[in-house]
C-alpha cells in the first residue's frame, strides 16, 4: 500500500532584509557577485576512469540494447561534489568563513544526530534496496539496524561525519588521496569497475561560463553542457513565438504549446549536450533566435508530436539550495547522487554512496554521449540565475531539482512569474506537468499533477498526448521540488505602482514537495 502524502502548501512567501536561504534540505554552482554584475559558476561533475572504455564494457557483455544496471560500479564516475565544496569556498568565499566553518554544522548533525523529515523518509525507504543488494554489506552506514530511518527517527552517521573531518584537516587531498580515495576504489573495484587512485588523484572542478538567453524582461542564466542547462533556454526561446500570457494559465492551449516545446529542447539538448572537451558542442545555433523560430513552426495547435529521438531516462536524488546576502551576492547550488542512493555503493568507513552518474553515458559508438576514458557523462544538474538585461541587477536565484525535470520545472516556474504574475512561493505552489519518454513504448508520456482540470487533461488526450492525470501523493515528486530567492517584485505588473524600497526586499519561497523551507532575517 502506497503512504499517503497529504500535499497543501498555504505559505506565504518568506519577506526579509538582509539575507535568505533556502534549501530542499545542498555538483555545480552558479555564483552572482552584485558588485561586479557577473554571474560566474563551477562545474564539479567527475569524469569516467581512464581505463573505461567501450570496448572494456562490451567485452563485460553490455551494450547500448543492454546497458550496464544502474546499480554497476561502472556507473560511477570520480566523485566530485567534495572538491567542488573546496573549490566555492577558495574561489568565491569572503574569507571570513572558513571550509571548517562552513562545514562544521553538517559535521555535528552528522555525529549528533537530526530528525528525519517525512518526505526524506519515504524516499530512503524507497532507495534502501540498492543499499541492502546482495554483498554491500557496506550500507548499513546509511541504514539504521539494517532498515532505512522512518519519519521522525534521528539518524546519526559518525562515519561521514569523520569524512568532514578529513576534508577540512587536509583540504582537497584529505577525500582525493589518502583514505577515503582508497576506499572509494576498493568499493568500485570489487564491484566491478575499473577506477583507480590516479583517476582520484587527477580529479578538477572545472570553473565555467554560464550560459544565457533574454526572456521578456528578464536575462536567464544557466550552466552550459555537459550539464541539460540550454534545454530549458531552447524551450524559452521558442515559447518566445507564442502568446503565452493570452492562453492563460494551465489551459490546454498553454500545456500542448509547452509540452510540445519541451519535447523539442529536450531531444535536441539530448542530441547534443556532452563533455565539451571531448566533442564541441553547438550551444551559440541553439540559442539562436532564428534557430528558435525554425523549431517553433513544428509546433502544431491541434496535434501532439509522436517522433521524436528516445533515449531519456528518469530518476534523481538530488539536493538544491539558494543563499542570498545583504550586499546582494547570490549562490545557486546543486548536489546529487542521480537515482536515490546512486549505485547503493559505500565506501568502507566512509558514511556516504557513489553516485550513479555514468548511467547517462551512451553506448553507441555514434552518439556524442558515447563513454569513454576520462570523460564527463550528459548531466541533469542545473542551477540557474536571473538577472536584468540592462542593469545587470541580480534579480533571482532559483533551481528545480529532480533529474529531467530541471529544465521543464524551470520553464514552468518562471513562466508563473512573468507570464502570470506569480509571487515565489505560488509559483512553486502551481501544478504542474512533467514530459517523460518511455523507451519500450517509444512514445512520449505527459504527467499532469493533481491540481489540474479534468476537462484540460482529456482536451490534451484529445490532440493525442499519452495523459497520465492526476498525478498525487508521493508521486508528485517527479515533478521537482524547486527553491528560489528574488530580489524585488520585478515579477508584477508594469502598470502597477511599486512601493520604495521594494527593489531591498528579499522574497523567498521552498517547494511544497520537499520538506525544506525558506529562512530569513
Amino acid at each position: 500500500m502506497q503512504a499517503d502524502l497529504v500535499f497543501s502548501s498555504r505559505r506565504s512567501p518568506v519577506i526579509c532584509l538582509n539575507g535568505c536561504v533556502a534549501s530542499s534540505q545542498p555538483l555545480a554552482s552558479n555564483i552572482g557577485l552584485e558588485k561586479e554584475k557577473q554571474v560566474r559558476g563551477l562545474n564539479g561533475s567527475g569524469r569516467s576512469p581512464k581505463a573505461q572504455t567501450l570496448e572494456l564494457m562490451e567485452g563485460c557483455g553490455f551494450s547500448q540494447s543492454n546497458p550496464p544496471p544502474y546499480c554497476h560500479a561502472f556507473n560511477v564516475t570520480v566523485p566530485g561534489a567534495a572538491a567542488c565544496w573546496c573549490d566555492t569556498v577558495s574561489l568565491f568565499g569572503s574569507k571570513k568563513l572558513s571550509l571548517a566553518d562552513v562545514l562544521q554544522p553538517a559535521i555535528d548533525l552528522a555525529q549528533n544526530g537530526f530528525p528525519v523529515a517525512e518526505i526524506t523518509a519515504y524516499q530512503w525507504a524507497k532507495g534502501a534496496k540498492s543499499l541492502k543488494a546482495a554483498g554491500r554489506e557496506l550500507g548499513g552506514d546509511l541504514l539504521i539496524n539494517n532498515q532505512p530511518p522512518k519519519h521522525g527517527q534521528v539518524m546519526t552517521n559518525p562515519n561521514l561525519a569523520r569524512t568532514f573531518q578529513e576534508l577540512v584537516l587536509h583540504g582537497r587531498k584529505g577525500f582525493y588521496e589518502g583514505r577515503i580515495a582508497q576506499a572509494v576504489v576498493d568499493v568500485v573495484q570489487e564491484n566491478g569497475g575499473v577506477m583507480s587512485l590516479d583517476d582520484m588523484k587527477n580529479h578538477v572542478t572545472t570553473e565555467i561560463t554560464p550560459i544565457y538567453i533574454d526572456y521578456k524582461t528578464v536575462r536567464v542564466w544557466e550552466v552550459p553542457p555537459n550539464s541539460q542547462g540550454m534545454a530549458a533556454l531552447i524551450a524559452l526561446n521558442i515559447l518566445q513565438s507564442f502568446p503565452i500570457k493570452d492562453l492563460g494559465h494551465n489551459s490546454a492551449d498553454y500545456l500542448h504549446i509547452l509540452v510540445e516545446t519541451l519535447k523539442l529542447s529536450m531531444t535536441d539538448t539530448m542530441h547534443f549536450s556532452t563533455d565539451p572537451d571531448k566533442m564541441n558542442v553547438p550551444v551559440e545555433g541553439l540559442l539562436s533566435k532564428d534557430y528558435a523560430h525554425q523549431r517553433a513552426q513544428f509546433i502544431q495547435m491541434d496535434k501532439a508530436r509522436s517522433v521524436c529521438e528516445p533515449g531519456i531516462p528518469t530518476g534523481s536524488d538530488t539536493v538544491y539550495f539558494t543563499v542570498v546576502d545583504k550586499e546582494g551576492n547570490a549562490c545557486s547550488f546543486v548536489n546529487s547522487n542521480y537515482m536515490g542512493f546512486g549505485t547503493g555503493l559505500v565506501p568502507r568507513n566512509c558514511g556516504f554512496s557513489l553516485q550513479n552518474r555514468g548511467a547517462n553515458f551512451s553506448l553507441d559508438t555514434n552518439h556524442v554521449n558515447c563513454i569513454g576514458p576520462e570523460k564527463r557523462p550528459y548531466h541533469t544538474i542545473i542551477p540557474a540565475m536571473l538577472t536584468d538585461p540592462l542593469s545587470g541587477h541580480l534579480l533571482c536565484s532559483f533551481g528545480v531539482m529532480g533529474g529531467f525535470m530541471q529544465p521543464q520545472g524551470h520553464v514552468q516556474v518562471l513562466l508563473n512569474m512573468v507570464e502570470f504574475g506569480m509571487n515565489p512561493q505560488r509559483a512553486l505552489d502551481a501544478p504542474r506537468v512533467f514530459v517523460s519518454y518511455d523507451q519500450a513504448a517509444r512514445l512520449w508520456q505527459l504527467n499532469l499533477e493533481a491540481g489540474m482540470d479534468r476537462g484540460v487533461a482529456d482536451e490534451l488526450r484529445r490532440r493525442g498526448h499519452v495523459v497520465n492525470w492526476p498525478v498525487e501523493g508521493h508521486e508528485r515528486d517527479q515533478f521537482g521540488r524547486g527553491q528560489m530567492i528574488s530580489i524585488g517584485k520585478w515579477w508584477w505588473d508594469l502598470s502597477d505602482e511599486k512601493p520604495e524600497g521594494e527593489e531591498r526586499v528579499l522574497w523567498a519561497g521552498s517547494d511544497p514537495r520537499a520538506d525544506g523551507c525558506a529562512v530569513g532575517y
